[in-house]
């Protein structure tokens, strides 16, 4: 085997040959960095603590969506009879426990199963103000307003959380659910919103200024029970919008051209608990793509939708490459970083344009630490890879998610041994990353320790 597979499913490169280089930027390399820190706090650290260069093989079983499951969840509000929603391939993750607290806030009954199976009974919902402290950590928090607004005509919101990318407004949420006659007002740091008739929601036309995927899923489940036709213009495309209006459609919603930039839904009194399961995370299997092709190896994996015989990239002559992200069906902004981490073991300079979040470039300067050489300007980068052997270990620290797990690829193309801390991030939107890379042959173990925090 001495070809390399890049592409993961469901994601084409966008642009590739025509990111726009900022005149700040050159093809000709940089220098280094330095930090500085002061009240104390005592909490548990999880970190990952990685020896390499790692040669991977064997098969790894990618877990359900991340991006699916948790508006899946979100969604399962909208049903009010017909028994429970049983969900399938959930994945085990920290934003998922914190996704089902938030619905048990609102009166919902939950069972959690082995393997990947949760049960949803939200008939008996008896509030419409989840948790703030839980909406505060996780961004998805947002998405039950739909849901509550849609079947109760009204909802009260923390504003939300998540990694700290760029500024993510909420405007979008907030004009499309004005569309919908929704009255909208921020009190007391809470978004209080309710139906203008005091009964329900009104379909109604909306165009998104930006194919925002949240936004997308949000009024798509608002519209579900609403009273009348809404359509939604200029519609995020991902295959996780189009899993979400599989789940509605099989709980009695009527929707058509999820997936397209046109959606059109009818909306319907009820709703009723069906049975699901969630598509396999593309995202996550990207990851294990560029882990194979960082560490020069060759693997398989497969998911109960999912099956592909071998990812291989066979020796060490892998050239730099350009890319942009953008908007489905280009090329994901949560695989940025990762194949970031790649091009600083390539051979010749890549350029990278990041289109979607202005803020996520804090990967870098913990690359950075591991011997990348890499300039920014704004939201676009040069990577000057030397070959695998331009990175050794460091202390480094993950600052977000997807930022965690380019980490973990750097480290394991890397020479020595490197200790990352924040595993917690990664923890968001892996399930048991460092068990399956361990069981593909990584040198990677989680260690917890006692953190001191500095307050001013």
């Amino acid at each position: 085997m001495s070809s390399m597979l890049l592409v993961a499913p469901s994601f084409t490169l966008c642009n590739l040959q025509n990111p726009k280089l900022p005149k700040s930027l050159s093809k000709t390399p940089p220098p280094p960095l330095s930090l500085k820190p002061q009240t104390t706090l005592q909490t548990l650290s999880h970190n990952l603590i990685i020896s390499g260069p790692s040669h991977l093989s064997g098969h790894v079983r990618i877990s359900g969506s991340k991006n699916s499951a948790l508006p899946v969840l979100a969604a399962a509000l909208c049903c009010s009879e017909g028994g429970p929603s049983i969900l399938r391939g959930i994945p085990d993750l920290s934003d998922v426990t914190t996704m089902i607290s938030i619905l048990q806030s609102l009166g919902a009954r939950i069972d959690v199963e082995d393997g990947g199976l949760v049960v949803v009974d939200a008939e008996g919902i008896g509030s419409v103000e989840p948790c703030s402290d839980s909406v505060g950590r996780i961004r998805a928090g947002f998405f039950v307003v739909g849901p509550l607004v849609g079947r109760f005509g009204e909802a009260v919101m923390a504003l939300p959380g998540g990694c700290e990318i760029g500024s993510r407004p909420i405007d979008l949420f907030v004009r499309g659910l004005r569309a919908l006659s929704a009255v909208v007002e921020v009190r007391h740091g809470k978004l209080h919103v309710c139906a203008a008739n005091g009964k329900g929601l009104i379909g109604g036309r909306f165009h998104l200024d930006y194919p925002s995927v949240g936004a997308t899923e949000t009024l798509m489940m608002a519209a579900s029970v609403a009273n009348g036709v809404t359509v939604l213009t200029n519609a995020a495309q991902e295959p996780e919008v189009a899993d979400l209006a599989r789940f509605l459609v099989a709980s009695g919603a009527s929707i058509e051209g999820a997936g397209t930039s046109t959606v059109i839904i009818s909306g319907r009194k009820k709703l009723h608990g069906t049975e699901f399961t969630i598509i396999p995370g593309r995202i996550e299997a990207g990851t294990f793509m560029v882990a194979a092709a960082i560490t020069r190896s060759c693997i398989s994996m497969g998911s109960h939708l999912l099956e592909v015989s071998a990812i291989s990239a066979a020796g060490s002559n892998l050239q730099a490459f350009d890319f942009k992200t953008c908007p489905y069906p280009g090329f994901p902004t949560d695989l940025q970083p990762q194949f970031m981490a790649l091009l600083a073991t390539c051979n010749g300079a890549g350029i990278v344009e990041e289109s979607v979040f202005e803020g996520r470039m804090r990967h870098v300067g913990e690359l950075q630490k591991l011997g990348a050489k890499i300039e920014t300007s704004g939201n676009s980068a040069v990577v000057w890879g030397n070959g695998q052997s331009a990175l050794s270990g460091s202390h480094v620290v993950a600052t977000d998610l997807r930022a965690g797990a380019s980490l973990v690829l750097a480290r394991m193309a890397a020479q020595g041994t490197t200790e990352i801390a924040g595993a917690a991030h990664i923890d968001r939107g892996y399930e048991k990353l460092e068990v399956k890379l361990h069981l593909l042959g990584a040198n990677i173990r989680r260690e917890q320790q006692a953190l001191s925090i500095a307050f001013k």
